[in-house]
């Protein structure tokens, strides 16, 4: 039973990492399954605390994740209508759309749109779009440092307790 709550742990850490920068796969999440899948088995048993720490870890990424952009676009001077229209565009950008990555266009293309709408002009909308843009590039670049995380310990504590 140890070596497939471990395998099924890779799996997760390795879907994990990939959800990071996919927007329809819970990285974070996934990475925390990993470890609390290696917890359950005989040879590697993590403290509550340090498990409490990685659970909030990942509540805490996953909540930025989704307000990053949002508050990048408002930095980057953006209104309501440009974040509305970033995470609209990103949902279009990852379901909806026939081109490839829409994950990393459609929030910035969003955020155009809207600010569009609202009466912004051409330069202030293509700001707002960036902003949008660098809080996408920010929230999975904390995404995949926490992941990576969760990874090396999977692998320290799999090293450990099964090669040595």
């Amino acid at each position: 039973m140890d070596i497939f709550l471990i395998i099924i742990a890779g799996v997760c850490m390795l879907i994990g990492l990939i959800g990071c920068v996919v927007p329809a796969l819970p990285g974070p999440a996934l990475g925390y399954a990993g470890m609390l899948l290696i917890h359950f088995s005989n040879k590697i048993e993590f403290t509550t605390r340090d498990l409490v720490i990685a659970g909030v870890v990942t509540v805490a990424i996953i909540l930025l994740d989704y307000i990053f952009p949002a508050w990048c676009t408002k930095k980057f001077g953006g209104s309501k209508l440009g974040i509305i229209g970033s995470i609209v565009g990103l949902f279009v950008g990852v379901f909806l759309s026939p081109l490839p990555l829409g994950f990393l266009w459609g929030p910035f293309v969003g955020a155009v749109v809207g600010e569009l709408i609202a009466g912004k002009d051409n330069m202030e909308s293509l700001k707002s779009g960036m902003g949008s843009f660098v809080g996408f590039i920010l929230s999975s670049g904390l995404k995949l440092a926490v992941v990576i995380a969760f990874c090396a310990l999977y692998c320290k504590e799999v090293w450990n307790a099964y090669i040595v």
